[in-house]
């Protein structure tokens, strides 16, 4: 509601012509007029919470984005160098590539003088066909010698039981011998007494010349007799001597025939020793045929080559020639601090931002380093000794780029990147 004018006479200021000085002011009027000035507008007051909301905001906005990611200069790409060396010696004949090539993997890159290699295979392959050809020969006499043993053990033993059989008659024929002889020597003594007696009649003549002349022939039969029989004797001992003889070699002979199984075992393990013999020969070759197979270096993979080998050169077993660099495998290797990695993981995503081209590729966290960098140096860092100063150490952090990131092979080993890991 409105508030009521005062009545009476017109307040209504005159009117001032132009040029006039103002009217003084009344001293009631300035106390109202520094009020009107002192009061804040209400717009002025809105604008101000506004603008700080916004600040606030932006400043929450602006924490959460810088703290979402982590993020260091001291990055850069990496790969395994793949070291191409000789694994022979020999004269280089040709070199297939030429500096910063790119090889496929398989590719022939350099050629050594094979000739020398050819020979060796020839002569190991030779020496393969002989050891060949004496274990087969080896393992055809073994069957043959077991049953020829076999055989002479069964010979040779029959052959020693008829000995002994041939003894024992020698033996009886020396004994009945013997006793012709006895008996020869008994019927000589009594015709020898008869003739002796016949003597003596025939002297006194009481017996006639008849009886005399046949007394006179007995004796002498029988002292022929005697002589037969002890030739008979004779060669019955002579009988019993060879039997014995032969019963001594035919025991030999078994006691030989005896020792054929451990002959059989001899020729066995003789066969053993060249099927060995083969085996080393094929070994042998194999070597040989690799040897003439490394005449030709290949490629262990796919990249850019480096190369120090020329013609003419002449190698040496475990000399590099070539450096292969798979530029399609590269990583990047980022130093973070030790407290930049508080809640950083594997799997979480990043960008590598390319120094040389300026350009931004994603990858992700592959792994984290087990230790710092300078404890993999040569010299690693002593902190029990001297003055301790702490200095805040950087690990390495390994970041695979995503698939086809690097198409255009553009990353080289050894440049410098920014890397972004992002922690959400």
């Amino acid at each position: 509601m409105d508030a009521e004018t005062p009545r009476g006479p017109s307040h209504e200021p005159e009117k001032q012509s132009p040029g006039a000085p103002p009217p003084p002011r009344s001293a009631d009027s300035a106390p109202e007029l520094a009020g009107r000035r002192a009061r804040p507008k209400p717009g002025r007051r809105i604008l101000f919470f506004a603008i700080g909301l916004v600040v606030i905001a932006g400043g929450y906005f602006l924490w959460r984005y810088f703290g979402s990611y982590e993020s260091t200069d001291d990055a850069q790409v990496d790969v395994h160098l793949y070291p191409v060396s000789a694994r022979i010696s020999g004269y280089v004949i040709k070199v297939n590539v030429g500096d910063n090539e790119f090889v496929e993997q398989g590719k022939v890159l350099v050629e050594i003088d094979p000739r020398d290699y050819e020979v060796a295979v020839a002569q190991a392959r030779a020496n393969l066909e002989n050891a060949l050809a004496t274990a087969r020969s080896l393992n055809i006499t073994v069957p043959i010698t077991s049953v020829s043993t076999t055989s002479q053990i069964k010979f040779t033993a029959s052959d020693v039981e008829g000995s002994r059989a041939g003894v024992a008659a020698a033996e009886k024929q020396l004994s009945a011998a013997q006793a012709q002889v006895a008996q020869a020597e008994a019927n000589d003594v009594n015709a020898q007494d008869d003739l002796v007696r016949y003597k003596q009649l025939v002297d006194k003549q009481e017996v006639a010349y008849q009886v005399y002349d046949r007394a006179l022939a007995a004796a002498k039969a029988s002292t022929a007799a005697v002589a037969a029989a002890r030739a008979t004797e004779a060669a019955a001992q002579q009988a019993v001597a060879q039997a014995r003889s032969r019963l001594i070699e035919a025991e030999a002979n078994h006691e030989s025939a005896k020792t054929g199984p451990q002959q059989v075992s001899s020729t066995r393990d003789r066969a053993l020793a060249a099927e060995a013999d083969v085996q080393q020969k094929r070994a042998a070759l194999e070597q040989a045929e690799l040897n003439l197979q490394y005449t030709r270096i290949v490629a262990p993979v796919s990249g850019e080559v480096n190369k120090t080998v020329v013609v003419g050169l002449n190698v040496t077993p475990g000399q590099q020639l070539l450096t292969v660099v798979p530029l399609q495998e590269v990583w990047v290797t980022a130093n973070f601090k030790e407290t930049q990695l508080r809640h950083m993981k594997v799997g979480q995503k990043a960008e590598i931002h390319v120094d040389s081209s300026g350009r931004t590729l994603k990858g992700h966290v592959d792994s984290i380093a087990g230790a710092t960098g300078p404890l993999f140096s040569l010299l690693p860092p002593e902190n029990a000794t001297g003055n301790y100063v702490k200095i805040v150490q950087r690990i390495p952090v390994k970041i695979v780029l995503e698939a086809g990131e690097n198409k255009d092979l553009e990353l080289r080993p050894g440049m410098n990147v920014v890397s972004d890991v992002y922690l959400q």
